[in-house]
C-alpha cells in the first residue's frame, strides 16, 4: 500500500460514513409517518446522533492513537455498518433515538482515526490536500445519498434499505483490516510529539462550532426546508440539495491545495488560517443573503456558497490539529471535532425552534451568520508552533 492508496480509501470511508449518516435525512417523510413522529421529534432523533458523535470524539481519538488507526477503524467501522441496518428495524422514538445515539458513538471514530491515519502517512506538505480529498468524499457521499435513498424508498422500504446500506460498510472495514498498516514501514519515524496545552486547541474548538453548524443544516434541514418553503416535489428538491453538497466538495479540493500551495510560499504562517478565514467570511456573506432569497433556485445558489465557505475551514481546521498535537492527533483533532458536533446537535434543535418561534428561517440563518465572524477572530489568533517564525 502507498501514500495514495491510504487516501482513497480514506476517501471512500468518508463517502460510507456520510451516505450512512445522512440517509435518515433523505428518508425522513416515511419514517416519520410510519413511526408517527413530529417535525420536532425527528429533530430530536438528528441530534441525538449528533450527541453521541460529540461526546466519544476524544475516547475515539484516544483509541486511533494507542490502538493504531487499522484496528480503531476496522472496528469502529463494523459497530456502525451494524447500527445502520439496526435502523431499519427500529419499532418507536425512544429505539430510533437510541440507535442513532449509539450510531454516532461508532461513527465518532472516524474522522480522528483519518487522522491519526494521515499523520503517520503524509508529512506536512501534502496533509492539506490529504484532508481535503478525505472529507470532500463525506460531501459527495451526503450529496449521493438523496438521490440514492429517493430511488432506494421508489423500490424498496426504508427498513430495507437501511439494512441494505449496513452491508457496504462492513464490506469496506475487511479491506482496510486486511491491506492497511499503521505506518509505511517498521523503520519509520514515529509521528512528533505534540501537546494539549497550546492555546490554539480552544481556538479549533471554538471555530469548528461554527463550521459544523453551518454544514449540518445543510446536511439535515436543508432538504425539508426546500420541499416546505417553495412547495417542490420530492425528486426536484433531490436534485436541488445536490448543488450545495457538491460545491462543498469542490470546496474542500480547493482548501487543501491552498494550504499546501502556502505552506510552500512566502505565506507559509498564514497557510491555515487565509482558507479558513476566506470560508467563513463567504459563508457568513451567503447566509445572510439566503433571508431574501425569493426563489427557490436563489436559495440554493446562496445554501451552495454558504456550504462552499464553510467547508473551505474544514481541511485547514484538521491540518492546524495535526501541526500541534503530533503523536495525539488523534486525541486533539477528536476534541476539536468533538465542538464541532455540539454545534450539529445545537444546530439541529435551534433551526425547527426558531422557524416556530418566529415563522421564518431568518433568525437561524442571522445567528449562524455571526458565528462564522466569530470564527474569523478565532483564526486570526491561530498559530501553529513551527510556522509562527514565518510571520506575514
Amino acid at each position: 500500500m502507498n501514500r495514495y492508496g491510504v487516501v482513497l480509501l480514506l476517501f471512500l470511508l468518508s463517502m460510507i460514513t456520510y451516505i450512512d449518516r445522512v440517509c435518515i435525512s433523505a428518508a425522513k417523510e416515511p419514517i416519520a409517518a410510519g413511526l408517527s413522529l413530529s417535525d420536532s421529534a425527528m429533530g430530536f432523533i438528528f441530534s441525538a446522533f449528533a450527541l453521541g458523535y460529540a461526546v466519544a470524539q476524544i475516547p475515539a481519538g484516544w483509541l486511533a492513537d494507542k490502538a493504531g488507526p487499522r484496528i480503531a477503524l476496522t472496528a469502529v467501522v463494523c459497530v456502525w455498518s451494524g447500527l445502520t441496518a439496526l435502523t431499519g428495524l427500529a419499532w418507536n422514538f425512544a429505539s430510533l433515538v437510541a440507535i442513532r445515539f449509539f450510531f454516532g458513538v461508532a461513527e465518532a471514530g472516524a474522522f480522528p482515526g483519518s487522522a491519526r491515519a494521515i499523520v503517520n502517512w503524509l508529512p506536512p506538505v501534502q496533509r492539506g490536500r490529504a484532508n481535503g480529498v478525505l472529507f470532500s468524499g463525506s460531501r459527495l457521499g451526503a450529496a449521493i445519498s438523496f438521490p440514492l435513498i429517493t430511488w432506494m424508498l421508489g423500490r424498496w422500504s426504508w427498513r430495507l434499505s437501511f439494512l441494505m446500506l449496513g452491508v457496504v460498510g462492513a464490506v469496506w472495514a475487511l479491506l482496510w483490516f486486511f491491506w492497511f498498516r499503521d505506518r509505511p514501514g517498521a523503520d519509520s519515524a514515529s509521528a512528533p510529539a505534540g501537546t494539549w496545552r497550546h492555546r490554539g486547541v480552544g481556538l479549533a474548538m471554538a471555530q469548528y462550532f461554527a463550521t459544523n453548524f453551518t454544514t449540518f443544516l445543510v446536511l439535515s434541514w436543508m432538504l425539508p426546508y426546500m420541499k416546505k418553503q417553495y412547495s417542490l416535489s420530492d425528486s426536484r428538491a433531490a436534485a436541488y440539495v445536490m448543488a450545495p453538497l457538491l460545491t462543498a466538495a469542490a470546496a474542500q479540493w480547493l482548501a487543501g491545495w491552498m494550504v499546501d500551495s502556502l505552506y510552500r510560499s512566502r505565506l507559509r504562517a498564514w497557510s491555515r488560517r487565509l482558507p479558513a478565514i476566506l470560508g467563513f467570511g463567504l459563508s457568513a456573506s451567503a447566509l445572510l443573503a439566503l433571508t431574501r432569497a425569493g426563489s427557490a433556485e436563489a436559495a440554493i445558489v446562496w445554501f451552495s456558497l454558504a456550504a462552499f465557505g464553510a467547508d473551505m475551514t474544514v481541511s485547514p481546521g484538521w491540518v492546524f490539529c495535526a501541526d500541534i498535537a503530533g503523536a495525539d492527533a488523534g486525541s486533539v483533532s477528536g476534541a476539536m471535532n468533538m465542538m464541532g458536533n455540539f454545534g450539529s446537535f445545537v444546530s439541529a434543535n435551534a433551526f425547527p425552534f426558531l422557524f416556530g418561534l418566529t415563522g421564518s428561517a431568518a433568525a437561524y440563518f442571522e445567528m449562524t451568520a455571526c458565528m462564522n465572524l466569530v470564527a474569523i477572530f478565532c483564526w486570526l489568533r491561530m498559530k501553529s508552533p513551527e510556522l509562527q517564525e514565518l510571520r506575514a
